[in-house]
């Protein structure tokens, strides 16, 4: 490759991560939809092999998805909506209990000082508390005071089985298409790293995501077995926090045990219970769960996982979040190769390689 055609390689890139950087604010329907797309293809080509048409495939996954959705709408939206109108109601007297009781005892066994004016916090709450039933005329509200803007949500979000149809019903037919394009002495590497990139993105996409509905399940439905109030949220929470390895037991069980002990006080039996639900969890998911939806492919350190998310939020918002790290599992994969190449390197030394 000459100079003059690596410039233009890096000039193009350099022009293609403007334009998305400027188109970024109507880029997430369409990140939605190759999402789903790319995970409902696996799906349709194992109906296309049952000798089903392409078409009629997608049409299969599309109406499990429906389903899916559909369940969500009726059964756990509105409990989760139920929870946090709950949550809302109970916030004045978790922070009378924090101030009255869990503080004071801090105190006079830590020796820690207040530090925390909860006065401020607990009139805001009470005296917004009366408006928890009007929640959704007020999104209502603010989604009509703009037409425009309302126009084009509503847009975006019909948009998403839009796209998500045709990119499954021509998904093969378009990665065909892409390796075609590719140079032809370069075919076999970019297609080595694709391959590797599909890989982690798959174990990432369909494995993790899984890894983390389970947990949440397993949460929520051992949170509500053991009777506390806010068991459903907490083990949600803690389900979606597991996209950092042990966040979400932290985060849920240090939740669980302070709504825990607002709820039930010193009552030792449901902590118990609350610790057991916790460590089954984490049983299952370090040993059942992750070894078999999603092995050792991902490789992606814990700080570098939240460091994606931070920085993907940070620079592209809600679209840098749905990218940050399936970008950051290519990247490994890129890097991995680098590392290789370095080492095979005059650069890195024979007498080190050697050793």
């Amino acid at each position: 490759m000459t100079d003059s055609t690596r410039w233009l390689w890096m000039a193009g890139l350099f022009l293609l991560g403007w334009l998305l950087y400027l188109l970024h604010p109507i880029l997430s329907p369409f990140l939605i939809g190759i999402l789903l797309a790319y995970l409902g293809d696996p799906l349709v080509d194992r109906l296309e092999r049952h000798r089903l048409s392409r078409t009629g495939g997608v049409v299969v996954v599309f109406a499990l998805f429906a389903l899916v959705l559909l369940i969500l709408l009726l059964v756990l939206v509105p409990m989760l909506g139920r929870q946090l109108v709950r949550l809302y109601q109970l916030a004045p007297e978790m922070l009378d209990w924090l101030q009255g009781t869990a503080l004071p005892w801090t105190q006079s066994h830590l020796g820690l000082q207040d530090v925390l004016q909860l006065d401020q916090l607990k009139q805001v709450f009470t005296e917004n508390i009366g408006k928890t039933t009007d929640v959704l005329k007020l999104v209502l509200a603010q989604a009509t005071s703009s037409s425009l803007a309302f126009l084009a949500w509503l847009g975006n979000l019909l948009l998403i089985p839009v796209v998500s149809f045709y990119l499954m019903r021509d998904w093969d037919l378009l990665v065909e298409r892409m390796r075609r394009l590719l140079p032809r002495q370069r075919e076999g590497l970019v297609v080595k790293l694709t391959s590797e990139c599909h890989e982690v993105l798959g174990a990432f996409l369909r494995g993790q995501l899984l890894v983390m509905l389970a947990l949440s399940v397993i949460y929520a439905s051992g949170l509500m077995l053991v009777g506390l109030e806010l068991g459903l949220l907490i083990g949600l929470l803690a389900g979606l926090a597991s996209i950092v390895p042990y966040m979400g037991f932290i985060v849920g069980i240090g939740a669980a045990l302070t709504a825990a002990l607002f709820q039930f006080g010193l009552d030792p039996y449901p902590l118990l219970g609350i610790g057991v639900v916790f460590m089954i969890g984490q049983m299952l998911e370090g040993m059942v769960l992750t070894p078999m939806l999603v092995g050792d492919r991902i490789g992606l350190h814990p700080v570098a996982v939240i460091f994606a998310i931070l920085a993907g939020g940070q620079l592209f918002g809600f679209t840098g979040v749905l990218l940050a790290l399936p970008v950051a599992a290519v990247i490994m994969v890129l890097l991995r190769h680098a590392h290789d190449l370095y080492k095979l390197s005059g650069l890195y030394g024979e007498s080190a390689s050697s050793d």
